[in-house]
């Protein structure tokens, strides 16, 4: 081994909820990981202001405090948090070799997943400007805050329509933004949307500012895509539902992906198609998508990589 390498027995690549909690069932079963934060430490829950429905914070806590709390569990048991990105991986053979942008190569006996997945943006300079406070890209975490006001959603796909009629079960409106004239989602989905009384689809339309104030987002402005005229729609929410894109690029052509690039993982298990390399949280789940299913399945991958090590 060159004296530049570093050897590990578990590395975990990506944090957030997955490899918080891969970290420390990783450090209590004495594998010493080391973890790589990635481009985002703590994932998508940095970019949510209150967590509400998490088991343990009755009071609720905001994503980067209780990611920030997993952290210091992880290295409390001994993990080794490194700020820092994973620039290189060979799963070919093992050991597995990574590099990251902190110069270092590491040989590791077994490797931990858990890169996540980014929301689509829409790219406009008043989202970024009023994220978290009123511009979401998770119903399902954030739609409670919204409760008896009105809403937007952008998207025409089964993930659009299951936030829009999810939001609208919460909500006094939704107003569902299309470009087209018709949805994309599957004839089921659509067929809620439309009967949903109190969702109303905006078609041909596509989103131009979202108007705020100090207190966060007032209401979107949307232009017509055939006419060409603008309409300013009052919402307290605006939820971008355009999907998402998990963060796998550094393993194309290496581990078994499905059709939409998430990693391929054997059913009931965190194993991917190489041995001892495992995938957590939603870099292999664009079901759920939640903080404690992702969380669920590290404490799966750092078991299994422990009973991999043994075997």
């Amino acid at each position: 081994m060159s004296e530049n390498m570093e050897s590990v027995r578990c590395l975990i690549i990506g944090s957030g909820p997955a490899g918080y909690t891969a970290a420390i069932y990783a450090a209590r079963a004495d594998l010493k990981p080391v973890m790589y934060q990635g481009m985002q430490p703590g994932g998508q829950l940095t970019i949510t202001t209150e967590v509400d429905n998490y088991p343990g914070y009755p009071k609720g806590i905001t994503g980067p405090e209780m990611m920030e709390e997993f952290k210091e569990q992880a290295e409390r048991f001994g993990t080794e948090v490194r700020f820092g990105v994973v620039t290189e991986a060979d799963l070919s053979k093992q050991p597995f070799i990574v590099k990251a942008d902190d110069g270092k190569t590491i040989s590791a006996e077994t490797v931990i997943i858990a890169t996540g997945a980014s929301a689509k943006w829409l790219g406009m300079e008043s989202e970024k400007k009023y994220m978290g406070q009123g511009v979401s890209g998770c119903a399902t975490c954030d739609g409670f805050f919204y409760r008896g006001q009105e809403v937007a959603v952008v998207g025409g796909g089964d993930t659009a329509a299951e936030e829009a009629t999810y939001l609208a079960k919460l909500c006094k409106k939704v107003y569902l933004i299309h470009r087209r004239d018709e949805l994309r989602a599957s004839k089921a989905m659509q067929h809620k949307v439309f009967n949903t009384p109190n969702l109303e689809m905006v078609w041909d339309s596509a989103p131009e500012e979202v108007l705020g104030d100090q207190n966060g987002v007032t209401g979107v402005r949307v232009r017509n895509v055939k006419s060409g005229e603008t309409r300013d729609i009052m919402v307290m929410g605006f939820f971008v539902a355009i999907g998402h894109k998990p963060n796998t690029e550094l393993f194309l052509g290496q581990l078994e992906l499905d059709e939409l690039n998430y990693i391929k993982t054997k059913p009931g298990t965190t194993q991917t198609s190489t041995e001892g390399v495992f995938a957590c949280g939603d870099v292999q789940d664009h079901h759920y998508r939640q903080a404690v299913t992702a969380a669920g399945t590290g404490c799966m991958a750092a078991i299994e990589a422990e009973r991999f090590l043994s075997s």
